[in-house]
Order: C-alpha cells, then structure tokens, then sequence
C-alpha cells in the first residue's frame, strides 16, 4: 500500500554516557509512559548502531507536536535518569514531515 499522509518523524542520535543499551532502556520507562500520553504521539522505536551511537525514532501526527513535545520534556521530566545516560555533547535532533509511507 502507497500513501501520501500528515504525519511527521523525530529523529535523535547520540551516543551514551557510561552505560549499557539494556540498561539505557530500562531507564526509558518513564520517558515511554510520558509519551503515551502527548498530542499526536504513535509510536517511538530505539536501535543502537554497530559504533555503539543511539537511534531513537518517534512518529507524530504532525511536526509540531514533535517539537511541543521535545520542548516539554526536557523540562517535564528534568528529573528522569535517562538524561544522565546520555552524552549531551553528541545529540543530534531533527523533526521532518513525512512525504511518502509505504508499508505491507
């Protein structure tokens, strides 16, 4: 199936701060739980890299709930343990619209 649709895809990549992949995920729970609950949030996906680098890739409705959100979270949820997972210094976050889906 072919669509052309709204929907918008946030795209983070960074490398950890002193810490496993297993446990970086375990440390998502309440970013996960925060999430479930935003404007437009559908679905969020974390990979690591063969370098070891982070994937964490979420689908919005649009880009400007993307962007809300990431603007709330860091202050929302100043006190989570994710954030001291994660080397500040090699964040990189985009947010785009979607131009094109394919799926089965």
């Amino acid at each position: 199936m072919e669509k052309t649709m709204k929907e918008a895809i946030e795209i983070t990549t960074f490398h950890l701060a002193g810490c496993s992949f297993k446990e970086f995920i375990a440390a998502n729970a309440d970013v996960d739980a925060w999430l479930r609950l935003q404007p437009g949030f559908q679905s969020r996906r974390i990979a690591q890299r063969d370098d070891g680098s982070i994937v964490d890739m979420l689908i919005w409705t649009t880009a400007a709930n993307a962007t809300s959100a990431m603007r709330r979270l860091m202050s929302e949820l100043a006190q989570s343990p994710v954030h001291a997972l994660i080397d500040q210094g090699t964040v990189s976050w985009t947010v785009a619209s979607v131009g094109h889906w394919v799926e089965v």
